[in-house]
């Protein structure tokens, strides 16, 4: 790698699970916009994730560590991570240990706080965290926020503001740095829904836009040698309005023409609103010529199948279920996960008893599904949909037959009526802008996701671990970047 390249900064944006697919769609669409004008000066590279089980809680550790969920074995979100970070660290652990000033913002599996936060500009968790702390302690007032609005949005999207958590976050607005035409644009989507309910669904987009303006202050004050930006609004609204976009790309399809209508512009406003982000952060970047722009996906997304959802089911008073398998209260804890995944720690001494317990229940006909980790965690799986409306649908427990609702369980109505119109695929992307080299880039590579760990550290000239080694050829992937550059 040349010396122009080589020990410059590096915004890791982590843009998750968008494909090329969404990418290219946006600047024909917008040939105008920040994105469509500064692409073709990128480096561009369709990443190909190398997992077997393809969930952005793997794909994005496997990322992020240089080896696949073989070797990191992270599955589900709070796993005991402390071994694990030991044998496989994070590319941020690894560069602060190194002496690198370094900020964390949202990356998955980023929880909980380090033990040493010295080489540390700031570090914000990822949004399954089981409490609000952050480092510094001021951003955790936007952290309680984040947290709570996403605990109520699992499936359809709460219209409660968490008013404790709102009334901390409001006072300290001038400080975290949210600007002005962030609150405006925030309170005319409220506005919105007054008039669109349906609209409603944009919240989870603004978590984003919020949180941006918190990293886009904390990138200019502090300036970090490496950081993190981690941002789900265009893989949940892609989940769910992909058929709305692109009906051509179904063989079947299932929704009417007015679902269509209502939905059909959702990809493009959440992408219009990360090139807001983008285009804050090229003006950083042409203002810090230190720095490289990466924006990175993990993997990506296409279509699947196109049919509506009325219910889906839901597990909504966790209590009830536990005391229907016999666990006694102070036994357990519910751990946050992404829907229709539940986590649930269970004492050791409940342990076994707890998996005999779900091995005896059933619904539909099928046994519930769940996992095991390390220390008492579970993540049990619901999620159930379009279940039998014209009679009560019961579960089976031990061979009898139980209400849903004794055991906690509810068969939500879904308000947008989406299935998972689109769901994970190898194919992601990355790109990268480097304001030193602006020149025009005609070839869009292949790349494994294994690759990416490695560029980064020999960016900062740090050693490559013998597990990344192990598995790619270095040698021939050092000078492939290059070439490119």
């Amino acid at each position: 790698m040349n010396q122009k390249i080589q020990g410059r900064k590096i915004i890791f944006f982590e843009l998750n699970e968008v494909p090329w697919q969404i990418i290219d769609y946006y600047i024909q669409k917008y040939p105008d916009s920040a994105l469509a004008q500064k692409l073709p000066q990128c480096y561009q590279y369709e990443t190909h994730a190398v997992d077997y089980v393809l969930s952005p809680w793997i794909t994005w550790a496997t990322l992020h560590r240089g080896v696949t969920s073989t070797h990191h074995t992270i599955h589900h979100f709070n796993q005991n991570l402390t071994r694990i970070n030991q044998e496989f660290p994070p590319i941020w652990q690894i560069l602060s240990s190194n002496g690198f000033w370094t900020g964390v913002f949202g990356s998955l599996h980023s929880y909980p706080l380090p033990n040493n936060l010295d080489n540390y500009a700031f570090y914000v968790p990822d949004s399954f965290a089981t409490n609000s702390e952050c480092f510094p302690e001021k951003l955790s007032v936007f952290q309680e926020f984040n947290l709570a609005m996403t605990r109520n949005s699992a499936r359809n999207v709460s219209t409660k503001f968490p008013i404790e958590a709102t009334f901390k976050l409001l006072t300290h607005l001038p400080a975290l740095g949210l600007r002005i035409p962030t609150l405006l644009d925030t309170a005319n989507q409220i506005l919105t829904e007054q008039f669109k309910p349906y609209r409603k669904n944009r919240r989870r987009t603004y978590q984003a836009v919020l949180g941006f303006d918190l990293f886009l202050k904390l990138l200019k004050t502090t300036k970090p040698d490496f950081t993190t930006f981690f941002t789900n609004h265009i893989a949940s609204s892609m989940h769910r309005y992909w058929a709305a976009a692109f009906p051509q790309d179904y063989k079947k399809f299932g929704y009417n023409s007015e679902w269509v209508s209502r939905y059909k512009g959702e990809i493009d406003f959440v992408m219009s609103k990360f090139e807001q982000s983008f285009t804050q952060l090229i003006r950083f970047v042409d203002s810090n010529p230190e720095y490289t722009l990466w924006i990175a996906s993990s993997m990506g997304q296409s279509a699947t199948t196109a049919w509506m959802v009325k219910t889906q089911l839901n597990l909504t008073h966790a209590a009830k279920l536990m005391s229907a398998l016999d666990i006694p209260d102070d036994a357990w804890c519910q751990t946050p996960a992404m829907f229709p995944e539940f986590g649930i720690v269970v004492k050791e001494e409940w342990v076994e008893q707890f998996r005999n317990q779900l091995g005896k229940l059933s619904i539909e006909g099928r046994l519930v599904e769940f996992a095991q980790k390390e220390d008492g965690l579970f993540a049990v799986f619901f999620g159930q949909v379009n279940l039998p409306q014209k009679r009560i649908t019961n579960a089976l427990f031990k061979g009898r037959s139980v209400p849903l609702e004794q055991l906690g369980l509810e068969n939500i109505l879904i308000e947008d009526e989406t299935n998972t119109n689109a769901y994970h695929v190898k194919e992601g992307s990355l790109l990268i802008y480097d304001p030193q080299d602006t020149k025009h880039k005609e070839t869009r590579k292949q790349i494994s996701c294994l690759e990416i760990a490695p560029m980064i550290l020999h960016n900062f000239s740090v050693n490559i671990p013998d597990y990344m080694s192990q598995l790619l050829k270095i040698n021939s992937h050092r000078e492939n970047y290059v070439n490119v550059r």
